[in-house]
Formats: structure tokens, C-alpha cells, sequence
């Protein structure tokens, strides 16, 4: 039985900058805290489109869960 590769692409600092509309400084932070889905190679941050969508995902949903259990938007 033959292993399926990843055949994902990774992605720079700088295009993972503009694909999330970011500033690069702010994703280096990110990901020297471990807060972002990342490795370093060859001392370069590099980022998986696939991880990064996932790890969104999960954010969203996180915040979501958060201000449900807040009561969610108040009323001006």
C-alpha cells in the first residue's frame, strides 16, 4: 500500500502577511509565541495554507463559543 504525500505548498512570512491582512512583524510574534501553526527552517518562518485555515477555523469557533457564553451582543 502506497502512502499518500502532502503536497502542500508552504508559505512565507510575507505571503502569509497579506493573505491574513497582517502586518509581518505581528505573525513573527505570533509565531515566536506559538501562537499561530508554524516552523522554522534554515532560521525562515515558513507556514502550511492548510494548517493556518484550520487553526482559523478553530479560532473562530473558540470565539464564537466565548460570546455565546457572555450573553452575546448587547443592545445599545
Amino acid at each position: 500500500m502506497k502512502r499518500q504525500r502532502r503536497t502542500e505548498a508552504f508559505m512565507t512570512l510575507p505571503e502569509l502577511a497579506q493573505y491574513l491582512r497582517l502586518t509581518t512583524h505581528a505573525l513573527y510574534k505570533m509565531a515566536e509565541q506559538g501562537r499561530i501553526p508554524a516552523l522554522k527552517a534554515g532560521g525562515q518562518w515558513r507556514f502550511v495554507k492548510g494548517d493556518v485555515d484550520a487553526w482559523m477555523r478553530t479560532s473562530a469557533e473558540r470565539a464564537r463559543v466565548a460570546k455565546r457564553k457572555r450573553g452575546g451582543r448587547k443592545r445599545r
